[in-house]
């Protein structure tokens, strides 16, 4: 990737962090208001990115989806899925300008989690945030894709990773 200005830099890892507190904090209405209304987040293993399976954890393919995965941890999901207390890790690795105030950018991530029935802490997923962000003001995710290491995830996913 190419290199960007401090500033923008600033933005998209700002925008980062506002997800990462969202999720950590189980504020999934905070986690909706860090997309644009075009928005989408895709979960899937780097295999089947690799390969160009469109197989995936989870597929929010469209805003309403993002919403949808909201009523889905709140309300639907609510009483049936062992919570967990999810913490996310990030390191900002890189961004390069796409036009139109749209850039590209790349963060590792590790995301521990602790269920709240036993207290102990494991490690949920490692992977990479392949980002499409739109700078207009401030950003927002057109496009979050978290690409996990691996096939096999160590419990089911409620939230977003």
């Amino acid at each position: 990737m190419s290199a960007i200005d401090t500033e923008t830099v600033l933005k998209i890892e700002q925008l980062n962090r506002s997800y990462v507190r969202a999720l950590d904090g189980k504020d999934m209405q905070g986690w909706l208001a860090t997309f644009d209304s075009t928005g989408s987040y895709i979960c899937i293993s780097e295999e089947n990115e690799r390969r160009g399976f469109p197989i995936a954890y989870m597929l929010d393919d469209c805003y309403a989806r993002l919403q949808d995965r909201i009523l889905q941890v709140e309300e639907i999901q609510d009483d049936s899925i062992e919570h967990y207390q999810p913490r996310h890790f990030t390191q900002f690795i890189d961004a390069e300008a796409l036009g139109g105030g749209r850039y590209r950018a790349e963060t590792n991530f590790s995301v521990n989690y602790t269920p709240a029935d036993t207290g102990r802490m494991a490690i949920l997923a490692t992977g990479r945030y392949i980002d499409e962000v739109l700078i207009n003001g401030e950003a927002k995710y057109i496009q979050r894709k978290a690409v996990v290491d691996t096939n096999v995830l160590p419990r089911y996913i409620a939230y977003p990773i």
